[in-house]
């Protein structure tokens, strides 16, 4: 206890006599101190002395000092909540052990500020008859008045609590209203001495958040802005906004979520926004509900001002970042994909209204767009439909190539611009870092010489800050002369030459081999919103319709390769036709003939037919008899034991070829014999040898060589 306050006399009145009674006193009393802030303990000490004091009534309502229990643990703590409150807590599980007589407290509103908290602790002090005084008197929660009465005293502090909060809020809604409700300001902003903000006069701070938007148009990703940066080891720019270093500009590395958190920020386009991050109780963590941080749609802010900083990017520009971002998301068709893919997140299924996955085999060269869904989710759903995706990727390509020749001129204009621009922004960029590394030398170099001659321990300090700022100089310098030589200031003749030679010939750009896939997946999108495909009765005839960005639609029809001739459209009618040819004494190869010159396809991806081809249609169509089985010719005079090498596969259930390369291993018992032409083995196998054998079977195979490295001859022998 502090002694400091035990001479200031209490506030609560002398004990009402019938209330306290010996079986009170013979518990101890229980005195609870809480301020709801830290400023408050320090600057309202007036509260917190009379809080103390309490111990000295306690004493005079016949308890004695040892029987005092002081809690003080929530000193600058809230008491809209008991989570967080230790003291409270403590003081609930002191009741209900049957260890307290009366709870002593300032007001009611000092326990607890919550209805729930209150009246938990009313009902636990009501149970085990415990006393409740506070500066009006004291109060016994087993009697109906008093009962009474601090429920209604609980009812009013927590409506005291409410109303100030309310009177908080809307006044810092009204000052946000007029845009000048001060909040933490993005990097990039700065605030002058008349507090105004305006965008950080630091000119390399200002081009960093410059490029970050202008690759942002460029690539559409947040991970292609990230990987710019790395690659050209670009920092982002923070002022520090508390500690010794308040304000200085800072460089740090790039990450995503900042990225993201600036892309996502209107303050870039120039507007002053407020309710763009509610807060949601029930994310929150336990007693900290401002950590329950979301983000509400554009709608749905409270105050959206715009053109009230100077800005970065226009409004209509962060609208388009917006659907941008917005479209990179997975249920969006997300952003460009790997793999040879041209439609990845681009298709749907027209029998369902699915999205499409696609599947990779042979290594990546087989591409198959399937739709199942309904299979992956239920698992006893069949699939819905899918194709080879080669055949759709070429029309879809012819499709592309034809809507971009009107734009060829526009093509090789914009990207001689945009090579120009993006180059003399790299020079721009070292430059500045050239100048911040000369600014730091020379900086050094003063301060050096300010220093006293004769004080050396300050000076070799000093010197050394100079020669590593020499040093960095010097590295950045040799980098930048290492970056002039791979990147020129300006555009060559022959390169514009070369621009507008590929530009003009879109089909030899788009296939040229420094055209990726990436490249090509990523001008779909530029230019297609989504292609739907619907296979007609699982047959090789495809419809396709191409919705286009901007409305227009394109509707086509595919043919794709099927697995069966039976899946053909005109398999009945080509089936009849084969027969009739047949049927008139013409051979294979003539019908072959005839079937290519009138125009009928095979299955698969096939683009004529042969005699081959034929001859199998007609054993479709007339199923041929089976012809007689000769005797089998009689086994040598076998021994006891002992198995044809089929028969001893079908005992054990096992694969013939494992079982003869067990036999050249020397793993079996076995001898020659002369049947039916042909040297044949007779292998030895009693009942347990044939236990053996099957445990050997079902034995767990082990690698006969360790795995190897990436780049390594890979080599996947095992021991059976």
């Amino acid at each position: 206890m502090n002694t400091e306050f035990s001479s200031i006399p209490s506030p609560i009145a002398v004990s009402l006599p019938g209330k306290i009674q010996p079986r009170h006193r013979q518990r101890l009393a229980a005195v609870y101190v809480r301020q709801s802030t830290l400023q408050q303990v320090e600057h309202h000490q007036e509260s917190t002395r009379l809080q103390y004091a309490l111990v000295e009534r306690a004493v005079a309502l016949g308890w004695s000092r040892e029987q005092v229990l002081l809690i003080d643990e929530d000193l600058g703590r809230s008491g809209a909540s008991a989570e967080g409150r230790p003291g409270f807590q403590r003081l609930v599980a002191e009741v209900g052990l049957d260890h307290i007589g009366i709870v002593l407290s300032l007001e009611i509103s000092r326990l607890a500020r919550s209805s729930r908290d209150w009246y938990q602790l009313l009902e636990v002090c009501a149970l085990f008859s415990t006393l409740i005084a506070d500066a009006d008197g004291v109060y016994d929660p087993q009697t109906y008045n008093d009962r009474l009465l601090l429920g209604l005293k609980g009812t009013m502090s927590e409506a005291e609590l409410h109303i100030l909060k309310q009177r908080l809020l809307e006044g810092k809604r009204a000052k946000a209203r007029r845009g000048e409700l001060r909040t933490l300001l993005p990097m990039g902003y700065v605030r002058d001495l008349s507090g105004a903000v305006i965008q950080d006069p630091d000119e390399q701070a200002r081009g960093v958040i410059e490029t970050i938007f202008a690759q942002f148009d460029r690539c559409g990703t947040i991970h292609g802005v990230l990987r710019y940066l790395v690659t050209h080891q670009l920092a982002l720019p923070y002022r520090a906004v508390s500690g010794l270093e308040a304000g200085q500009l800072q460089w740090r590395r790039p990450n995503r979520v900042t990225l993201s958190n600036l892309l996502h920020n209107p303050a870039y386009a120039g507007a002053y926004v407020y309710g763009r991050r509610p807060t949601d109780p029930r994310r929150g963590q336990p007693g900290r509900p401002a950590t329950g941080r979301t983000v509400a749609p554009l709608e749905q802010w409270e105050v959206v001002l715009k053109d009230r900083w100077p800005a970065y990017i226009s409004w209509a520009h962060y609208e388009q970042n917006l659907r941008q971002l917005a479209a990179n998301r997975a249920q969006a068709g997300g952003v460009v994909r790997q793999g040879p893919s041209l439609l990845s997140g681009r298709l749907v299924c027209g029998r369902c209204g699915l999205s499409l996955a696609t599947q990779y085999k042979n290594a990546g060269r087989g591409l198959r767009y399937v739709c199942a869904r309904e299979s992956s989710d239920y698992a006893d759903a069949p699939g819905c439909q899918s194709l080879s995706g080669a055949p759709l990727d070429a029309l879809i390509t012819r499709l592309v190539l034809k809507a971009l020749e009107p734009a060829a001129l526009e093509i090789s204009l914009q990207v001689a611009a945009d090579l120009e621009g993006e180059r003399q922004r790299h020079h721009t960029e070292w430059q500045q870092r050239l100048e911040r590394a000369h600014y730091e030398a020379e900086r050094a170099a003063r301060q050096y010489h300010a220093v006293e001659p004769e004080h050396r321990l300050v000076a070799r300090t000093l010197e050394q800050q100079w020669e590593a700022g020499l040093v960095a100089l010097e590295h950045l310098q040799r980098d930048y002369e290492r970056f002039c030589l791979t990147q020129p200031h300006t555009l060559g003749e022959a390169e514009r030459t070369r621009i507008r030679q590929l530009a003009a010939d879109i089909p030899a750009l788009w296939h040229a081999p420094t055209t990726t896939a990436a490249d090509r997946q990523a001008i779909v999108r530029l230019l297609i919103e989504r292609v739907i495909v619907t296979v007609i009765d699982d047959s090789e005839q495809v419809t396709v319709e191409v919705h286009w960005i901007g409305g227009h639609r394109t509707d086509t029809h595919l043919v794709r390769p099927v697995a069966r001739l039976e899946q053909l459209s005109y398999y009945p009618q080509l089936a009849a036709r084969v027969l009739s040819l047949h049927q008139d004494g013409h051979s294979g190869v003539e019908i072959a003939r005839r079937l290519n010159a009138e125009g009928w396809r095979p299955a698969k991806r096939r683009a004529t037919f042969n005699a081959s081809m034929v001859s199998n249609l007609l054993a479709r169509q007339q199923p041929a008899t089976p012809k007689p089985t000769p005797p089998a010719a009689p086994w040598p005079e076998r021994g006891p034991d002992e198995w044809a090498l089929p028969e001893l596969a079908r005992r054990l259930d096992m694969p013939m070829v494992t079982l003869f390369s067990w036999l050249r291993r020397g793993w079996l018992k076995a001898r020659r014999v002369e049947h039916a032409g042909r040297t044949q083995w007779l292998i030895w196998a009693d009942a347990s040898e044939l236990e053996r054998l099957r445990a050997q079977r079902h034995a767990p195979r082990h690698w006969a060589h360790p795995p190897l490295l990436a780049g390594d001859a890979v080599r996947t022998s095992h021991a059976e």
